[in-house]
């Protein structure tokens, strides 16, 4: 029933010896009459020693110990249980171990409850007095660590003295009664205090917890208690608590062993007076505080004065304790201050004193103060080394120079009070700037110092004297904001831009050093005038990040103008807002131009015709968008989402370039597999335009290439455009328009290399995912589109790519957004196509099958070791190929063993969970369109799907561009439940709204892949709601698979468009943690 433990015995007492004497009164059964009160779980005893001792014990509802009490001397004056105590709970846990109050605790609890609700009922409390005593005792050594208590008186109609306050404090947790005398008996149940004292039994229960919880702590071993009978030890904390709980009534206090009755607390100043006499040339204070002047805490801020305690304000607090110390170690009321101190004394002190209290000044002394004002004088000079300043503070006709020996001239019998608080204002702006002193004058002779004194010092001290400057350092000058000027303006004669840029006074040469200095973080440069240049200026700093961004040398600063690409434009006017440039003036045509390309929608270009009826607004303004930069020279990226209409857009564009003269043809690289297609949208859809499709041998080929110009529109493959280059070389299009533009990711591809080598007058590029993986994947095609736009590989690596990835650097890639965002259009169908029904995604979880467990986890073992030796032998970069083949093999084991394993003949639970779920698709009226990475998977789902005499289509890598055609319209038309598709050959050009349910099979690294091949079913002219099926084997590398595809979206996202993360490309630390499973 009772939760006593030998450990809770041992850490009641705070010394072992009083455990083991505890022990030994138990064993000597020298605990007597013992009982318990069931009602309140409280034990009462008497136990024998030298005297008898009352021991009262208490325990919770749940039999765990709450405190215990002893009438004996060590319980009152140490922390820590008694050795009576301590003897009493070995018998009661003996007792209780018997049984003995089993059924007393049943009658105990229903008896407790019936009690509280009858006393609710009647919960009427009486008031009972509460008188309290404040006593104060000077410390004997003279300092102001003096100490205060609180004593008690309490009753009803007479009041009698709290002998003991920790014991009344007990009471009111336990409950029980405590007997003052014959007509009085406090019963915390009946009785309560008023409103206005129990702030104070709440201030003294605080003490007791706090002290009750250090003592039970390590660091509460050996403290003396603050409860020494009927006086309580008060803090100087708890002391100023005491004193803003009384500050609105009076009460009876002792200070210093006399009797106060009617004292009350005032928040104000102490009356004190002060006296400046003269003692032949010294000077007296006299300080007259009244009767009695005590600190009652350490700090000041309670004095008692006159009867009265005064919570002082913190200046008359900061400056009086000073005083009051110096005075309590002489012992008298009077300060002698020597006469080699007068001045001193009354320039620094006295307009103190007058702050905090009434002063009288002796006449003889009034007639010695000279008080005129301040007014300071700076000369400043300069020779070829340092800067050379004289001051002087004039004071009437005194002159102090307060860096000489020698600090004025004036009459012995004459006390200057001066302006500290205006000379230190002064001298403190010299102190921050280092200046040294030599020969009554200081001097500055550091270069970079000399600046920042000219530059930002100077006007502070314009502000507080009269500053006078030599014929040298008068041609100091600091160049401003009136010293430049510059302009950016379109030149329609060349169409390119021009660009100024001048600071007067500096030559070009001169220009080039300024900027070095800028990007080396210089605070100035010193012309060759000896004027300073500040370049933390923000125009200049914005003019800086201008010159890098153009990539400006030597060579350039040395022109008057410099031409630069159109297609700067939009970020130079951006950069020029943002800094107020205003000295970079901006022409008209200038202007037209950033506007234009800003707000292509509001320029008139006329849609053909025949496709008004058909264009979307936003493929309108895709259409606009394509005309203002073609307009202008410049290219772009369509990233539209999948199934907006890239295409239809790209159209729209080349017939209008045609019915306005257009006479050149425009080159369309697209994947092999969207050849074909693009030829069938151009049919539907501009007919109007002649389109040759590149195909068949290589003398087929060439002949097709040497009649290009009689075509509107020529189609190759990123194969066949390698293949035939060469053949390209002299042919000039009019537009170079890259589909699925990620084959050019990697700018070191045959691919990459070849489109860069044809001849347009612009080009674009159509993609739903500009970045895959890395972001030299975004700068290859702009390097396609718009070649130095994004500057060398190199650069953008070093100025974006690596604080973008490796140190997570913000600035940078807000700033990549900046330059990037006008040449890419992004529309995603959520915010373009309200009507296009939702897409639903659902992860199905699948289980590995025993057998297919078993396999598993033996090659996961056999894997991890054969990698951890690949890694030890050939180091982490070189082990890739082993790396992936081993994430190879777990990802067809979870699909199905025997895709790698000849003569599984066990199964798959996925396969089995596929089995299970296909014939309730079907039946519910749906269409599917399943993806798998593996050909040889979908081939054991096709056997699955004969079996059971389902319908169904297949595509793969194998399957000819005119067949992929014929099986994609079969589904449409109705042919067939369920297609099933290779995700690499089938993910894009597809339209197979036909389907409204998607299931990946198995997680491929990329989810952008995978969001193209759910694009196939979710575009224009789908009807239904899509769901979308992710079947993911649980607690394999399908579910780290899943979980990395998450974490590794948010960079890309942030820039474009989520991305794919290659084997190639995780750390070590990622590839270590597939691994861990």
């Amino acid at each position: 029933m009772f939760n006593i433990t030998e450990k809770l015995i041992r850490e009641l007492c705070m010394l072992s010896n009083t455990y083991l004497k505890g022990q030994q009164y138990y064993r000597a059964n020298k605990v007597k009459d013992l009982k318990f009160n069931s009602q309140r779980l409280i034990f009462n005893a008497v136990v024998s020693g030298t005297r008898r001792y009352e021991v009262r014990i208490e325990f919770d509802k749940d039999g765990d110990f709450r405190r215990g009490t002893c009438t004996c001397p060590a319980y009152d004056e140490y922390w820590g249980h008694c050795k009576h105590i301590v003897a009493t709970l070995y018998e009661i846990r003996e007792r209780d171990k018997n049984g003995e109050y089993d059924r007393v605790q049943s009658y105990g609890i229903a008896k407790n409850i019936i009690d509280f609700f009858r006393y609710k009922q009647l919960d009427i409390k009486s008031p009972v007095q509460l008188e309290i005593t404040y006593e104060f005792e000077p410390n004997p050594f003279g300092d102001m660590d003096n100490s205060s208590y609180i004593s008690l008186r309490i009753g009803e109609s007479k009041l009698y003295v709290v002998k003991s306050i920790k014991k009344l404090l007990e009471s009111f947790e336990s409950k029980e009664e405590l007997l003052f005398g014959k007509e009085f008996t406090f019963d915390p149940k009946i009785h309560r205090f008023s409103e206005i004292d129990q702030p104070i039994i709440d201030l003294l229960q605080e003490i007791y917890d706090t002290e009750k919880a250090i003592s039970e702590s390590y660091y509460g071993f050996g403290k003396t208690s603050l409860f020494k009978g009927k006086r309580v030890n008060l803090t100087s904390k708890t002391a100023k608590r005491f004193f803003e709980i009384m500050k609105d009534r009076s009460f009876k206090a002792i200070i210093m062993n006399r009797e106060y009755g009617n004292v009350k607390i005032l928040e104000d100043n102490m009356p004190l007076k002060f006296k400046l006499d003269k003692d032949g040339k010294d000077l007296v204070l006299n300080v007259d505080y009244g009767k009695l002047l005590i600190p009652l805490v350490t700090d000041g801020e309670y004095f008692f004065n006159q009867d009265t305690i005064y919570k002082t304000t913190p200046q008359q607090r900061e400056y009086f304790v000073p005083f009051y110390a110096a005075l309590i170690k002489q012992k008298n009321s009077s300060i002698k201050i020597p006469h080699e101190y007068n001045e001193n004394f009354v320039s620094e002190v006295y307009p103190f004193i007058e702050k905090i209290g009434e002063v009288e000044i002796d006449q003889k002394v009034q007639s010695s103060i000279y008080k005129p004002e301040i007014k300071p004088e700076v000369y400043l000079d300069i020779n070829e080394d340092a800067i050379l300043v004289d001051l002087r503070y004039i004071y009437g006709d005194m002159i102090i120079n307060p860096f000489a020996h020698e600090e004025k001239t004036v009459k012995e019998d004459r006390i200057l009070i001066r302006d500290l608080e205006r000379e230190k204002e002064i001298i403190s702006i010299f102190e921050a700037s280092e200046f040294k002193v030599k020969n009554n004058q200081i001097y500055l002779d550091d270069e970079e110092k000399k600046f920042e004194f000219v530059y930002k010092k100077i006007p502070l001290i314009q502000e507080k004297a009269e500053v006078f400057y030599s014929e040298a350092f008068k041609s100091v000058k600091i160049k401003d904001m009136s010293s430049f000027s510059g302009g950016i303006r379109l030149n329609s004669e060349n169409d390119m831009l021009e660009f100024s840029f001048d600071i007067s006074g500096i030559d070009r040469v001169e220009l080039i050093d300024v900027f070095n200095s800028l990007r080396e973080k210089k605070k100035y440069y010193k012309l060759k005038d000896g004027s300073y240049l500040p370049l933390e200026m923000d125009e200049l700093n914005s003019m800086s990040e201008i010159i890098d961004y153009l990539d400006l040398d030597e060579k350039d600063f040395k022109k008057d103008i410099i031409q630069i690409p159109k297609f700067k434009a939009l970020y130079l006017d951006e950069k020029l807002k943002q800094s107020e440039n205003n000295y970079i003036k901006r022409n008209l045509l200038f202007k037209e131009l950033v506007q234009n390309i800003r707000e292509p929608g509001d320029i008139d270009y006329s849609v053909p015709e025949n496709l008004k009826s058909i264009l979307r607004d936003y493929q309108r303004f895709g259409f606009k968008w394509l005309k203002t930069l073609a307009v202008y020279g410049m290219g772009g990226i369509l990233a539209d989402d999948m199934g907006l209409g890239k295409t239809l857009q790209v159209l729209t564009f080349l017939l209008s370039e045609k019915n306005e003269g257009n006479k050149f043809p425009n080159l369309i690289v697209a994947p092999t597999s969207l050849v074909y297609n693009w030829a069938s949208e151009v049919e539907k859809f501009t007919p109007e335009l002649r389109t040759l499709v590149i195909s068949g041998n290589k003398d087929e080929r060439q002949n097709n290439i040497e009649d290009i110009m009689n075509y509107d529109i020529v189609v190759t493959s990123y194969p066949l455009i390698r293949r035939d280059i060469d053949l390209y070389e002299n042919i000039t299009f009019k537009y170079c328009i890259l589909d699925e533009a990620q084959h050019i990711k990697n700018p070191m591809s045959q691919n990459a290399k070849s489109v860069k080598d044809i001849k347009a007058q612009n080009y674009f590029a159509l993609t739903g995912t500009p970045i895959e993986n890395s972001l030299t994947e975004l700068w290859s095609i702009f390097d396609f589109i718009m070649p130095g736009y994004l500057w060398s590989h190199s650069k953008f690596i070093k100025k974006f790519e690596r604080p973008i990835v490796k140190e997570n650097d913000k600035k940078s890639l807000d700033e990549l957004s900046k330059y990037i965002k006008p040449f890419i259009l992004r529309r995603l169908k959520k915010e373009v196509l309200k009507e296009l029904p939702d897409k639903i995604e659902h992860k199905i979880v699948a289980e590995l099958t025993s057998e297919q467990k078993k396999i598993y986890l033996a090659y996961l073992n056999q894997i991890k070791g054969e990698i951890e030796e690949e890694i030890k032998d050939k180091g982490f970069e070189r082990s890739h190929i082993k790396i992936l083949a081993g994430l190879t093999r777990l990802r067809q084991i979870c699909c199905h063993p025997s895709l790698f394993i000849e003569g599984y003949n066990g199964d798959s639970g996925k396969l089995q969970l596929l089995e299970e779920l296909i014939s309730d698709i079907l039946e519910g009226g749906h269409r599917v369109l399943l993806f798998s990475q593996f050909t040889s998977m979908l081939g054991i789902i096709a056997q699955m799907l004969e079996k059971k005499k389902i319908e169904y289509l297949y595509l793969d890598g194998s399957t000819d561009t005119k067949e992929r055609g014929e099986l994609v319209n079969r589904f449409n038309k109705g042919i067939g439940s369920v297609f099933l598709i290779s995700l690499k050959a089938g993910g894009t050009g597809l339209n197979l709204t036909g389907a409204d349910t998607v299931i990946h099979f198995d997680p491929w690294w990329n989810p952008a892949v995978e969001e193209q091949a759910t694009d196939r079913a979710h575009r224009i002219g789908q009807e239904n709601v899509v769901h979308v099926m992710k079947f993911i084997t649980q607690g394999t590398i399908e579910d780290k698979i899943f979980k990395l595809q998450e974490r590794k979206k948010e960079l890309i996202d942030s820039v474009i468009k989520p991305g794919e993360t290659l084997v190639s490309k995780m750390s070590e630390k990622e590839i270590r943690d597939l691994f861990e499973l």
